[in-house]
């Protein structure tokens, strides 16, 4: 078990297979123990949501995975903000002191989940993964994973 720099939040989940065609039950799990209905609907249809837009860039599912466990907003309806940094937002969590005149400039509400996956895709782009290396450690057996497996199959 680790606890992610960047959110504050525990991770038990093994990240070394994340499906992407159904719903994590590791993620349901975790959130059925601590969550509201509400707030299990809401994480889920967030996942969801990722999980299609990132369907060309895994890496992506598993970094919002280890960043925010799939929180947009909180069970109050507030953006989903980092435990360890408060300026961390959102699913992608997109930090606002670094990104958000950026990404207001390029006319992304990173507030919301459409602003906030398309502004941590383009950060992918340009930077690939490092706007979250600090929680590389949850995420990065993924990352090494897909490599492997991306140069085994040329």
């Amino acid at each position: 078990m680790f606890i992610s720099s960047v959110t504050g939040v525990a991770n038990t989940m093994p990240i070394n297979e994340i499906p992407t065609n159904s719903i994590d039950t590791a993620v349901v799990k975790q959130v059925e123990n601590r969550k509201s209905p509400k707030e299990i609907e809401s994480i889920l249809s967030t996942e969801q949501y990722v999980r299609e837009y990132f369907k060309d860039i895994p890496i992506m599912i598993a970094i919002a995975r280890c960043e925010s466990t799939f929180r947009q907003l909180d069970h109050d309806g507030d953006i989903h903000r980092g435990r360890a940094n408060s300026a961390d937002v959102g699913v992608m969590q997109i930090n606002e002191f670094y990104h958000l005149k950026t990404s207001e400039k390029k006319d992304y509400d990173i507030h919301t989940i459409e602003g906030n996956t398309a502004y941590a895709r383009e950060l992918y782009k340009k930077e690939g993964t490092k706007p979250w290396t600090a929680s590389k450690p949850c995420w990065g057996k993924y990352e090494a994973k897909s490599l492997a497996l991306a140069l085994n199959a040329k």
